[in-house]
């Protein structure tokens, strides 16, 4: 597997067990991992500090992940390219269907497996090689 020390991976969830979850996962799988509250905290730390990886919720106060991700693509430079897994509850083909209008690259209903969660942040992160 890639040196995955270098691959830092951005949790948006307003969910504390959620991100605690996903952390544990992806920590003990090598990743470095950031947490946001909402997709208005994740604009500011991805503008701190380019993430390789964002796994995104979609029900979150005050700017929620399909808003996030669509501000998220229309900005400039490599910020804007960054993929995006979501994680939802929500699991009907609208939903599915919204989440790729907005800019997602891959969809997962909650709950997420670890393994399923570190398989898919290794394709879209390129840390699967």
């Amino acid at each position: 597997m890639a040196d995955l020390g270098k691959k830092r991976v951005l949790v948006i969830d307003d969910a504390s067990l959620v991100r605690m979850y996903y952390r544990d996962a992806l920590q003990g799988a090598g990743y470095e991992v950031d947490e946001a509250l909402n997709g208005l905290e994740a604009l500011e730390k991805l503008l701190a500090a380019p993430a390789d990886l964002l796994i995104v919720d979609i029900n979150m106060p005050q700017m929620d992940g399909f808003s996030f991700l669509k501000v998220l693509r229309r900005q400039d430079g490599p910020v804007a390219a960054t993929p995006a897994l979501v994680t939802s509850t929500e699991s009907g083909p609208q939903d599915l269907a919204a989440a790729r209008a907005a800019g997602a690259n891959f969809y997962l209903v909650k709950p997420v497996k670890p393994e399923t969660l570190i398989e898919y942040a290794g394709l879209l992160s390129g840390a699967s090689a």
